[in-house]
């Protein structure tokens, strides 16, 4: 990996997300050569720097005056995503952590309340050889936020709520360069973990997965609103694997666009990275039999031969739709 080609992209992604924070308006020269901008439902994808301001980021930023950005993982890489091993090659910069602020009027017909906030956001960004930002996806936890102002559009989580810290003992924010070996080591972890693990399962055994060979049994798993965090590989299993597995249990790892590591993280998103049918009753909603397209974003925490940690996004609002359950209609009248 070039060591000077993911640090150049690592500093356009911070003076880029630097801008949007102040000034969304001064961001579109360093969005020009963007062709395709995934963000969360109900926004969707947006193909201009003027289409992705508009519709993301100035409308955040004018409901949240005092917004302020926390970052508590910030890394890059060159992907691996495809599923055969030939490699794709982009080079991406992927963040994680909060928005913080107090909303002072409605923000995509999320109502004002009068206390702060604290809105998980997920961003990974991909570049073209010349440093330029071609393609991203972007998801903010809308579910986590209606409840954070007590508007839930879910059953309570299984999970524990509103969990979303930074790496334990570890430095996420990946500044400087990191080792390369260690770099190699977890993206080929990774890669076992997500095709030979996830991609096992037998659609009747949790043990297919292989999970206790990837996931240290105290894994700290850092789910949407709507699942909440696991703290431990048994409450992974238990609060989240089984239901999920009940609900979609034919999900297959498909189409990633990015799988790339940097030191001890890895990281990967996609869209369409998963792909399955809801099968069974998942959250209080029955089986609609509906193939569905997971958009998600994922960020790990290798220590030694397992993962620790695990900062999971999915785009609820996306996934509820495609079985005909409007999340946002659902605040709607529980605002009213």
């Amino acid at each position: 990996m070039s060591i000077e080609i993911n640090q150049r992209n690592k500093t356009v992604a911070l003076d880029l997300w630097a801008t949007l924070d102040s000034d969304p308006a001064a961001a579109l020269p360093m969005l020009d050569h963007v062709i395709h901008w995934q963000g969360p439902e109900p926004i969707g994808v947006q193909k201009s720097g003027a289409d992705i301001v508009g519709a993301l980021f100035a409308p955040l930023r004018a409901a949240i005056p005092d917004l302020t950005r926390e970052t508590h993982i910030f890394m890059g890489g060159q992907s691996d995503a495809e599923e055969d091993g030939r490699g794709d090659g982009h080079w991406w910069v992927a963040g994680t952590g909060y928005f913080t602020g107090r909303a002072t009027s409605e923000a995509f017909g999320i109502p004002v309340t009068d206390h702060d906030l604290r809105i998980r956001w997920g961003e990974f960004l991909r570049f073209d050889a010349d440093g330029n930002i071609t393609h991203a996806q972007t998801i903010w936890d809308f579910v986590d936020w209606f409840d954070q102002i007590g508007h839930p559009v879910l059953p309570r989580p299984r999970g524990a709520m509103h969990v979303y810290p930074a790496p334990t003992g570890y430095d996420g924010v990946l500044a400087g360069p990191q080792a390369q070996v260690e770099t190699i080591d977890t993206r080929a972890f990774g890669r076992d973990f997500i095709f030979d693990g996830l991609n096992s399962f037998d659609e009747t055994d949790l043990s297919s997965m292989g999970m206790a060979k990837f996931f240290h049994p105290n894994l700290k798993w850092y789910g949407p609103g709507g699942i909440g965090a696991c703290l431990s590989l048994s409450e992974f299993e238990t609060y989240h694997q089984q239901p999920w597995l009940v609900a979609f249990p034919d999900r297959k790892v498909m189409h990633l666009e990015s799988l790339f590591a940097e030191g001890r993280m890895l990281a990967a998103s996609g869209p369409k990275g998963v792909v399955g049918h809801h099968k069974g009753v998942y959250l209080g909603h029955a089986a609609t039999g509906a193939a569905i397209e997971f958009s998600g974003l994922d960020f790990w925490l290798r220590d030694g031969g397992q993962f620790t940690e695990n900062w999971v996004f999915v785009d609820m609002i996306h996934l509820f739709a495609q079985i005909g359950v409007d999340l946002f209609a659902r605040l709607k009248k529980a605002d009213a």
